[in-house]
C-alpha cells in the first residue's frame, strides 16, 4: 500500500477548546453539538465535511467510469447518539443527487461509491450509514 497523503490536527480542550494544524495554517474553535457560536464548529460537523466531500470525490471518479457527465452534491447528516451512560456512537446519512441522473440510477451509483470511498471503507461495520439518492 503506497501512502498517498497524511495530515495531523492537534485539540486542546476537547469540545470546548481548540484544533490546530502543527504549522497553525488551520484553526478552529471546537464547542459541543447544539452550540451555535459563530467561528467555531463541533467534531461531528468537521466529520460531515469530510465524509460528504471525500464521498463527492469518490462519486466522481464512478461517475467518469461510466460516462456520466452531471454535477453532484452530497449532504452528510452526522448524529451523535447517547446510548446510555457514558456510551455514545454516531450515525450517518449520505444523500446525494446528480444532475441529469434518475433518482433509480443515483442510487446505484451512491451504492457504488459506499464500496470505494474510504471514509465508507473506514465506517464500514462500525457505525450506521445510510445512502439515498434525493
Amino acid at each position: 500500500m503506497k501512502k498517498m497523503y497524511s495530515t495531523k490536527m492537534t485539540n486542546v480542550g476537547g469540545r470546548s477548546g481548540e484544533v490546530h494544524s502543527p504549522d497553525k495554517s488551520f484553526s478552529l474553535n471546537i464547542v459541543p453539538p447544539g452550540k451555535n457560536t459563530e467561528g467555531a464548529t463541533n467534531p461531528e460537523q468537521l466529520f460531515a465535511a469530510g465524509f460528504s466531500s471525500c464521498f463527492n470525490s469518490a462519486l466522481d471518479l464512478v461517475k467518469m467510469q461510466k460516462g456520466i457527465k452531471g454535477q453532484s452534491t452530497i449532504s452528510a447528516i452526522v448524529s451523535l447518539y447517547n446510548n446510555g451512560k457514558q456510551d455514545y456512537s454516531l450515525g450517518v446519512e449520505i444523500e446525494g443527487h446528480i444532475e441529469g441522473v434518475s433518482p433509480e440510477e443515483t442510487q446505484t451509483l451512491l451504492e457504488i461509491t459506499h464500496t470505494v470511498c474510504p471514509y465508507s471503507k473506514a465506517t464500514r461495520n462500525n457505525i450506521e450509514v445510510t445512502v439515498k439518492a434525493v
